[in-house]
């Protein structure tokens, strides 16, 4: 089969290796497309728990094709997602019931090989069935779900204002899923007015044109917006730790920051202890996911999370070059999708 592989950090082919064959306990994937993210341009850079040699790729969507010895409840050619996250379940973390920060994390697509390949295998307990969703919406599980942990992780008040920062892919997905949690009124701020259409046409009640060379007269402009206080949360959704720096000024008193998107891992965000003391905040971080995906696919299906007119760029895998480029420095991109 035909895969994405890396040798080191910046450096892949697009070369033939063997087909993976389902094992007991596992199914086997066709992959049908597979998003391509802000996470995979770290892991091309060697970051987020790379382990090479290294098949990227974990926002899957494909057909069963091969089902192992022992899986029970899939059918040949049906429709199916592979949570890429897995725990060891032996770990103090695991025991005390926080797989996700499990110390022996596997995932497929940073440790583990991924889906930018014709065929991905996987065992039967992270696969998930979107048979009848459109390939379109079912690419987006994956970051529907570590969306789904964010808003876990968050538990807005009902009534909160919310700020984005961000309207890529997964901006989109917190804007409305922060909405339909309980929050009252969700902004979100980016630099790219196509994607705050988008944001608009998805049920973002609010946007803001944001001047990332001056972004202290956006904090100011963004503050008037709020009514002068600020926001009751803040969302970075941008991977940016210059936008990470806003984030604290841009939230109200006794409000929560919540650092989403991924920096890279040398970056420093410089805050005030005595800001966040004598103006009680609350700074959370939020890490992926482990057992979103039900969630996920449910809000999807109902249409809770739409994904109406993200989906900007298609790329085959053997223009898997372009699909980073495009991600990397295209303006008109969005969400940038392989097609296999």
């Amino acid at each position: 089969m035909k895969a994405v592989v890396y040798d080191a950090p910046r450096s892949f082919t697009i070369r033939e290796i063997p087909t993976p064959q389902a094992g007991p306990g596992e199914i086997r994937i066709r992959v049908l497309q597979a998003g391509v993210c802000g996470t995979d341009l770290h892991l091309h850079d060697g970051q987020f728990m790379a382990a090479f040699p290294l098949i990227p790729g974990h926002e899957a969507v494909g057909v069963i094709d091969q089902i192992g010895e022992g899986v029970e409840g899939f059918t040949l050619g049906e429709q199916a997602t592979i949570n890429p996250n897995a725990s060891c379940g032996n770990c103090f973390y695991c025991r005390a019931g926080r797989n996700l920060m499990c110390t022996n994390l596997t995932g497929m697509g940073s440790n583990l090989p991924g889906a930018f390949a014709e065929y991905v295998t996987a065992p039967a307990a992270q696969v998930f069935s979107v048979e009848g969703m459109h390939p379109d919406t079912a690419v987006f599980v994956e970051p529907a779900s570590c969306v789904m942990h964010g808003v876990d992780v968050l538990r807005p008040a009902p009534g909160s204002s919310v700020l984005v920062l961000g309207a890529g892919p997964t901006g989109q997905l917190l804007a409305q899923l922060v909405a339909s949690s309980g929050a009252a009124h969700v902004t979100v701020a980016a630099p790219t007015a196509f994607k705050l259409d988008t944001a608009r046409a998805l049920g973002a009640d609010q946007t803001f044109v944001m001047n990332r060379a001056d972004l202290p007269g956006d904090v100011v402009k963004l503050r008037e917006l709020s009514g002068g206080d600020g926001y009751d949360i803040v969302i970075d959704a941008t991977g940016s730790a210059d936008v990470c720096a806003v984030c604290v000024p841009l939230t109200r008193n006794g409000g929560t920051t919540v650092f989403y998107g991924v920096t890279d891992e040398n970056d420093l965000v410089q805050v005030s202890p005595y800001d966040i003391f004598r103006r009680e905040l609350t700074i959370k971080g939020s890490f992926a996911e482990i057992n979103s995906f039900p969630a996920a696919i449910a809000a999807l299906r109902s249409g809770r999370a739409k994904t109406d007119g993200i989906i900007t760029h298609r790329f085959k895998l053997e223009d898997y070059a372009k699909a980073l480029q495009t991600l990397r420095h295209d303006k008109t991109a969005h969400k940038v999708v392989l097609t296999l």
